[in-house]
């Protein structure tokens, strides 16, 4: 918008609109830098506004900012595994992976930061919000599955994968972002078919879950790729059979 003068005219911000800029230049900030490396003058000056600004929507200082930052990119990740129930599980898997492992890339330190604790911001309220993400992935994924009530077996090995997925993300961090993603997110993919796989050899609930998930697989899809290359390892092992 510009006055009669050409000059830019200068447009008051909402409440929310302000909010969300702060939250903005809050998580640009710890996408970079440890949580206690931030401080409320580096938000205000990302932000282009004032330090005592930053304590009017944010009254609480630091900590009350970094948890409502916190709850911004909790709210992106709960979401991540949010799929259509169309199309095979691997092709929803890998579409949803995608999407996580594109925010891990994006906010590498503020996503450390956020799994790892340890920060001086740490409150069991921040622990509440990262328990909460993982509680989301796990209900999207056995939605994947066609599952509303799970047994123990079947959740445990959902859950153990998303913490795979998370310790993966954050390896791969480590690693100064190697492999490429297309292959971490393959081999993701992978990992979650060969343990659900593993669970169904003693559990008919996941094993029923399997069965279902095959049937929309197709030979030249990411499970018939996983059995070629599989297939070839554990064929001398014929006399365990």
């Amino acid at each position: 918008m510009t006055s009669a003068t050409g000059t830019p005219a200068y447009r008051r911000l909402s409440v929310e609109e302000r909010r969300a800029q702060l939250l903005e230049a809050a998580l640009s900030l710890f996408a970079h830098r440890a949580p206690e490396e931030v401080s409320l003058d580096d938000v205000a000056e990302a932000a282009g506004v004032s330090r005592p600004l930053v304590y009017r929507y944010f009254p609480g200082g630091k900590q009350q900012l970094y948890e409502a930052a916190l709850r911004s990119a909790a709210d992106v990740l709960e979401q991540c595994f949010a799929e259509p129930p169309h199309g095979s599980l691997t092709t929803r898997l890998a579409r949803a992976l995608d999407r996580y492992l594109a925010f891990v890339d994006e906010h590498d330190m503020g996503f450390a930061a956020l799994l790892q604790g340890g920060s001086v911001v740490e409150t069991s309220r921040t622990s509440a919000i990262v328990d909460g993400v993982r509680r989301a992935a796990a209900d999207h994924i056995l939605s994947h599955l066609s599952v509303t009530a799970p047994g123990p077996r079947l959740r445990m090995t959902v859950r153990m994968w998303i913490t795979a997925v998370e310790a993966a993300s954050l390896i791969w961090l480590d690693e100064e972002k190697q492999p490429p993603l297309d292959e971490l997110r393959d081999g993701l993919v992978d990992q979650f078919m060969a343990v659900l796989t593993a669970t169904a050899g003693r559990d008919p609930e996941t094993a029923a879950v399997v069965r279902h998930a095959l049937s929309l697989e197709t030979s030249d899809g990411p499970v018939g790729e996983l059995a070629r290359r599989v297939l070839p390892v554990v064929s001398d092992a014929a006399h365990l059979l």
